[in-house]
């Protein structure tokens, strides 16, 4: 043990090897795609419980997503080149007060039943979730051999999904307080009680937030506490300030195999985010009566097979090559959005859930192959389009409820199916070049 000054004290405790400093790094790491996990799926619940509490639309409710993955498309390029100057750790911390900041934002937006400054705390709260996954998604594909990259990123994903839905249930018990009312009753309220009704169903997100900003901030503490590995402190690169990084941004948007993985994740995180995002709406417009509660208890059967999905795909490739895994579940996701835009009621609601499975392994397989055989610095860069990428979320769920409003629910399936065709499109086309 040392002194702040470096002398060493009299007890002889030697120093933490390499190997533990850097699992408990990595550990940490994991973590964070559990958090954001929480924060995405969280949104899912307060697109209905602001239906209730200000009277929303569909497409006025998408709103909700449009704000938060409008956060991840403007930070997603400053935080790549943040953390190509200060390191990946400087990013993370960065990412972290932004989550937290966000998450304290919502408490002043349900004290003043405000609409938009909920909104402006989800911006800031995907901003920060912008630095953590541009720094988290590419710091575990290069630990380790490159032929291992995308299997890496896979098993640090599943473990996304377990805070997806730690995010739901949260939302389920603590968000949504079993009170719902009718166009009708409503109607009959006098404008007093109405307004009670509205203030209270936005004040139920207070305390959720309030707690998840204290993790956060715990969280950002211990990564502080931390020593990374010499690759997570800091970036050295030498070249960079003779050729500067306009000659890597040139390469990529010359590279057509890039450019088709940043298509193609715009259209994955657009399906995702729609199909869980209308899920609660789907059901409960194709199967009328059912509870919030009960709806909700759908969402988190899809997140839960979605994290198997993601365990199982992860298994998988080590028999299947990811880009032919990628074509299949693409390909069977077609079907089953097909299932649900023709057979609205239970059948299509099933082969909703089900599509979460399937979905399970396209986010970090696209990444992986977005940035497989380029250099650091360009993986770094890459990684920051990848992320900007994450724009399909606002821009797709927006036409999901434009689409909902227009023609009903179930044809609003149509968005995501279209979506799943782009994905198998990508997949397909790494296939062939790996044969060319």
């Amino acid at each position: 043990m040392q002194h702040a000054d470096g002398a060493a004290t009299s007890f002889n405790v030697e120093a933490p090897s390499p190997a533990r400093v850097s699992w408990l790094a990595f550990a940490l790491i994991v973590g964070l795609f559990f958090l954001w996990g929480i924060a995405n799926n969280l949104n899912d619940i307060l697109i209905k419980q602001f239906q209730n509490a200000f009277q929303l639309d569909n497409f006025q409710a998408g709103l909700v997503q449009s704000a938060f993955y409008l956060g991840y498309f403007l930070l997603a390029l400053p935080a790549g080149i943040w953390m190509r100057r200060f390191g990946f750790k400087s990013a993370i911390l960065i990412g972290l007060g932004l989550y937290a900041a966000g998450a304290l934002i919502f408490y002043p937006a349900a004290a003043t039943h405000t609409y938009a400054i909920f909104l402006c705390g989800l911006f800031v709260i995907a901003s920060g979730l912008s630095f953590l996954e541009t720094s988290a998604n590419p710091l575990v594909t290069v630990l380790g051999p490159p032929e291992g990259g995308a299997r890496r990123l896979n098993f640090a994903q599943s473990f996304n999904p377990l805070g997806s839905i730690a995010g739901v249930v949260i939302g389920r018990e603590f968000i949504f307080n079993g009170v719902e009312h009718t166009p009708q009753q409503l109607a009959a309220m006098t404008p007093a009680a109405r307004h009670a009704y509205f203030v209270s169903q936005s004040l139920t997100v207070q305390t959720p937030y309030l707690v998840i900003a204290g993790v956060v901030i715990v969280f950002a503490l211990l990564i502080a506490a931390v020593r990374f590995p010499a690759r997570g402190e800091h970036v050295h690169q030498p070249v960079e300030h003779h050729a500067g990084g306009t000659g890597h941004v040139g390469r990529l948007l010359r590279n057509r195999h890039f450019l088709s993985a940043v298509a193609a994740q715009f259209f994955y995180v657009g399906a995702q985010v729609g199909v869980w995002s209308y899920l609660i709406r789907y059901c409960q417009g194709t199967i009328p009566g059912t509870p919030e509660r009960r709806a909700a208890d759908y969402l988190t059967a899809s997140l839960v097979l979605f994290t198997l999905g993601r365990f199982a795909g992860t298994a998988l490739m080590r028999f299947i090559a990811p880009r032919k895994l990628l074509a299949l579940f693409a390909a069977i996701n077609v079907v089953l959005c097909a299932i649900g835009v023709t057979l609205p009621g239970m059948a299509g609601l099933v082969a909703m859930v089900i599509v979460s499975f399937f979905m399970s392994v396209m986010y970090p397989t696209i990444f992986a192959l977005g940035v497989d055989g380029f250099s650091d610095s360009e993986r770094k860069l890459g990684a920051s389009f990848l992320v900007m990428a994450i724009i399909g979320g606002a821009v797709l769920t927006a036409l999901m409820g434009a689409v909902s409003d227009a023609a009903g629910i179930a044809r609003a399936e149509l968005v995501p199916l279209g979506c799943f065709v782009a994905v198998l499109l990508f997949a397909l086309q790494r296939v062939q070049s790996q044969r060319a």
